[in-house]
């Protein structure tokens, strides 16, 4: 039975991973090299169940050879014909000093040319100077996306000489494409390229070098100004997922993310990002845009691959949800709860309203949230922001037998003695277990699961 990992993705900032250019990779251009995701990757790795009663077994079908590189295309049946000046620029094509050559194919309806920070969509296709195309997104049938600052210079340059609605071929010389880099196309390579859309940075601020005297800084270093005043009157706290619009550079006025480029709000942890940003979501309130210079003590350290430096982030706070808290009696059951013979102890806290309850074998979806007998929050569902579907025979026991004590619409706290737990096993929480759990649906018959969930 295969246990599969959800892993969710964007700026997550997490304190021992660099928020680093992670946008979404086009379907190529391979010969435009957009960076793939790294350990500046800004990704959290969460899981999409509660506990199980054994470990995780492989999966089969986890190892692949696909790695997100998409290899250079060779020539084959269908591809489009090389231009009948592939082999060099022609007399009347333009050259810049960087040995960059072009020359309009067709005019563009647009007025402004794109920036080294912007995303651009594009349709292309390339050859070698000896007409073997390498690479076509006309071919794929769907346009590339891309950040034009993670693309070769011959790229980067290129466009910014383009309008929307523009088409132009585009001669890169090796210098400015892959420098004899092993399995990329070699040599000067010939594109023809139509820009379809731009989609504007941010702009970078004025005051990215240095914290300006009207910013307020804490004692940790931490300096920030607010930039929009919020409507809510609530702050985030350790442990509270909040939900992010963010634009980050260096002081030298380099950008080297973007939540609003990408043109989707990001959903973090607050004590999952770096410690600049877990000090300076806790000042904000919803509604609010403020301006954070983090000193890099408080950002990446100096670790290699990570922006570096003081940085420089505008952030948005769009929402945030409080995490549960601990319950009361969370280190013993109270007098009033209903003790089963296995020892395992349950409160009903909100009567369901359904009337049959599910069996072992039954697929059922929950919300829920686990925490130790000392009050800490180790699981909660509610952190993904979603509920969670898993057959019932797949999880500890205690959750197997107390889930079936419940109808739909049903919450009840279980309290779960080791036993029924994860019998001391190294790497799982210890001891008894408290849970909260509402159940929200019950799937019958149970379809044949492919997938049990697992969370450690």
């Amino acid at each position: 039975m295969r246990s599969p990992i959800i892993l969710t993705a964007l700026l997550m900032l997490l304190a021992s991973l660099a928020p680093g250019c992670k946008y979404q990779r086009p379907s190529a251009p391979d010969a435009a090299e957009v960076p793939q995701p790294s350990d500046q990757g800004l990704a959290i790795a969460t899981d999409e169940s509660p506990p199980v009663a054994k470990p995780p077994q492989a999966d089969p079908d986890s190892e692949t050879a696909h790695t997100g590189e998409q290899a250079p295309q060779t020539q084959k049946p269908g591809a489009i014909a090389a231009p009948a000046d592939v082999a060099a620029p022609p007399p009347d094509a333009a050259r810049t000093p960087t040995g960059l050559a072009s020359k309009v194919l067709q005019p563009g309806t647009g007025q402004q040319r794109p920036g080294p920070n912007d995303q651009v969509t594009v349709h292309y296709t390339g050859w070698t100077t000896d007409g073997e195309m390498f690479d076509s997104s006309v071919l794929r049938g769907e346009p590339a996306r891309f950040p034009l600052g993670g693309v070769i210079p011959g790229w980067t340059e290129g466009l910014q000489l383009m309008v929307v609605g523009e088409k132009r071929r585009l001669w890169i010389p090796e210098t400015l494409a892959y420098a004899g880099k092993p399995n990329r196309p070699q040599g000067m390579l010939v594109f023809d390229v139509e820009l379809i859309d731009i989609l504007h940075a941010p702009q970078t601020p004025p005051d990215v070098a240095a914290i300006p005297a009207d910013a307020q800084t804490q004692p940790s270093g931490l300096a920030t100004r607010v930039l929009t005043p919020g409507t809510g009157t609530e702050h985030p706290a350790v442990g509270d997922v909040v939900t992010v619009h963010y634009s980050g550079w260096t002081t030298n006025g380099q950008m080297f993310d973007s939540s609003v480029l990408r043109g989707e709000a990001v959903t973090i942890g607050v004590d999952q990002v770096i410690p600049g940003w877990t000090e300076a979501l806790q000042l904000m309130v919803v509604g609010e845009k403020r301006r954070l210079w983090i000193p890099e003590a408080l950002a990446y350290q100096g670790r290699p691959g990570a922006p570096q430096g003081m940085l420089v982030f505008d952030v948005e706070l769009v929402s945030f949800t409080p995490m549960p808290k601990a319950p009361p009696h969370v280190d013993a059951p109270p007098p009033e709860a209903e003790t089963t013979a296995s020892g395992l102890a349950s409160l009903v806290l909100t009567q369901g309203s359904g009337s049959r309850h599910p069996s072992a074998d039954s697929v059922v979806v929950v919300h829920y949230s686990g925490w130790t007998t000392d009050g800490n929050l180790f699981d909660t569902s509610l952190k993904r922001g979603k509920p969670i579907t898993f057959p019932l025979d797949s999880v500890i026991a205690g959750w197997t037998e107390g889930v079936q004590l419940m109808v739909e619409g049903e919450k009840r706290r279980f309290w779960i003695p080791e036993a029924l737990a994860y019998q001391g096993r190294p790497g799982a929480p210890q001891g008894m277990l408290v849970f909260d759990v509402e159940l929200l649906q019950i799937i019958d018959p149970a379809p044949a699961a492919d997938a049990a969930p697992s969370v450690w």
